[in-house]
């Protein structure tokens, strides 16, 4: 069994009750975000970690668009041609060259509310849809389209799916308000409809502009695995907890910034024993979203040689 029949057998409730897959990621420096370099250092980061899949960071910038300071100002966001994404797709036709049949290869897709932020600043953005949803929502129905493109093109050059980031539920935004549901999550599930056909995604439930107190408006998303924090509002979720929520396999289990960034091996050993020895059957080994750029791939390589001998032993 390689690694690509592992992580398939996983989310088809075929999986061995001896293995468990494990993936982390993380970005790499400017010098390797196009072209046979960053096809290059994908590969390198895959290997030494031995990691079971290999997950492609998308590392282009946004096209140039005028800058905004009223609601109104949401429909000039620029249109991307197919054509706009060469350069990405260029460095995933390679990776899915070099490492398919051995392994699944996904591409990081921001979501349209992320895009959105990217261009104006998440402060500008919410201040624009509680004072005029409905002019803001122009923009975000453009920015949906910019994405397609690229899904489109990564299904052609062949990737196995997508780690769809989703944010805008966290629980300093919006509260109190419809706009997540009837403007954010249309945005985001109009993206799923182009790829939930594919072999393996995964929805990644983001906190990076902060935590959540409730993943219930995210239960609807598609997905074949979920990956967030365990982190909710004042209590700790548990990896079957959250498994169990959603009705898919959990992909997690470890903090970015904790001991897997930077403590002493014989902590990080302790609490991804813990982790391992809680997990659910159907469980892949990750952290809650993308590690900060200097933690060294050797504790990487460790979780990840422990989450593979883990039920072998026990």
């Amino acid at each position: 069994m390689n690694k690509r029949e592992a992580v398939l057998n996983l989310i088809s409730s075929k999986a061995s009750t001896d293995y468990i897959p494990a993936a982390f990621f993380m970005h790499f420096g400017r010098s390797f975000h196009q072209g046979q370099a960053a096809i290059d250092k994908h590969l390198e980061f895959f290997r030494f970690t031995g990691m079971d899949f290999v997950k492609i960071q998308y590392e282009q910038s946004l096209p140039a668009a005028p800058l905004i300071s009223k609601p109104q100002d949401w429909a000039q966001f620029p249109r991307c041609s197919a054509e706009f994404f060469e350069t990405t797709l260029a460095v995933v036709e390679g990776l899915v060259k070099a490492v398919q049949p051995e392994a699944l290869v996904i591409m990081t897709l921001y979501s349209p509310l992320m895009w959105a932020e990217d261009w104006a600043g998440d402060m500008l953005l919410s201040d624009h849809l509680h004072e005029d949803p409905e002019e803001v929502k122009k923009g975000l129905e453009i920015i949906t389209e910019n994405v397609l493109p690229l899904v489109r093109g990564c299904k052609r050059v062949g990737v196995d799916g997508f780690y769809a980031s989703s944010q805008g539920g966290e629980a300093f935004r919006f509260r109190g308000t419809d706009i997540f549901q009837k403007y954010i999550r249309p945005t985001d599930l109009a993206v799923w409809e182009e790829i939930k056909t594919c072999t393996f995604n995964v929805l990644h439930v983001c906190d990076y502009r902060g935590g959540y107190d409730d993943l219930s408006p995210f239960l609807i998303y598609p997905g074949n695995v979920v990956n967030c924090s365990l982190n909710l509002g004042d209590r700790t979720l548990t990896a079957k907890e959250v498994s169990q929520m959603f009705g898919r396999p959990f992909m997690g289990g470890l903090d970015r910034k904790g001991v897997i960034a930077a403590a002493p091996v014989a902590d990080l050993r302790r609490t991804a024993e813990d982790v391992l020895a809680s997990a659910p059957e159907q469980f892949i080994l990750a952290a809650d979203c993308t590690v900060p750029g200097d933690t060294p791939w050797e504790n990487l390589k460790t979780v990840i040689e422990m989450a593979h001998n883990y039920r072998r032993k026990s």
